[in-house]
């Protein structure tokens, strides 16, 4: 029997991924700056392709608020977090993800600490290899903490945070811990804190994880070394619900 010859339309959703994954990381390592208008002509051509899976990929990438659409203008990419928001994404962050971290210690059954461990090791393989790894690390960074948020078994607070596409923002913003090390390590603490199901421990191991964190990409901005502490911002933080 001859071999299968892949369809019109599977070559059509290759095509699409391989656009989204090449403009997508166009954007977050700057090559397409800020603010930039999206010229759909010029992309199809430089990529390859017909302007349907260029529309299509800029749909999906207004989904991620990484361009936004205006009539007349068409299609140009975000702007960049300023201080202000990356401080508020970080304390949303801080008021959620503790929680999660506690709320997956604290059950047996649904401990995500195989899972977690599953994501670490496949990270650090990739950077054994070595390369650019920023894409990698954002891709890692979104699966461990998503398998945090699901295990917390809260689909209204998981889906919120999803909506956020922090790592997307915060990766685009400033390349802090460029080669992973940081963030593994910081991970693997909150992960054995779950694994252990100290759900104490595993708070804490979170809340310092999102602290450093908004530490490292606040270097972005000039007197970042003069910000107040995060968790001085704001009201008490501790629990979302007990």
């Amino acid at each position: 029997m001859p071999p299968r010859q892949p369809s019109d339309s599977s070559k059509g959703k290759a095509g699409v991924s391989d656009v989204y994954a090449s403009m997508r990381a166009s954007i977050l390592r700057g090559e397409i700056a800020p603010g930039t208008r999206i010229n759909i002509d010029a992309v199809s051509r430089e990529l390859g392709v017909s302007q349907t899976p260029v529309r299509e990929v800029l749909q999906r990438l207004e989904g991620d608020n990484l361009v936004v659409y205006s009539p007349g203008r068409g299609y140009s990419t975000t702007p960049l977090l300023d201080l202000p928001a990356l401080r508020a994404l970080f304390e949303f962050r801080l008021l959620v993800e503790p929680w999660a971290a506690r709320s997956a210690a604290v059950d047996r059954l649904a401990n995500p600490a195989a899972a977690l461990e599953k994501e670490l090791s496949a990270f650090r393989a990739i950077m054994e290899v070595g390369g650019e790894l920023r894409q990698d690390l954002v891709a890692h960074d979104t699966r461990f903490h998503d398998s945090i948020l699901a295990a917390a078994g809260n689909p209204v607070v998981r889906h919120a945070f999803a909506q956020t596409h922090c790592h997307l923002h915060t990766f685009r913003l400033y390349p802090a811990d460029i080669d992973g090390a940081i963030t593994v390590a910081e991970h693997s603490a909150v992960r054995d804190a779950i694994s252990a199901c100290l759900p104490d421990q595993a708070e804490q191991a979170m809340a310092e994880h999102i602290r450093n964190s908004f530490y490292r990409f606040s270097q972005a901005f000039e007197g970042a070394e003069d910000l107040p502490p995060l968790e001085d911002s704001g009201p008490p933080r501790r629990h979302i619900v007990d």
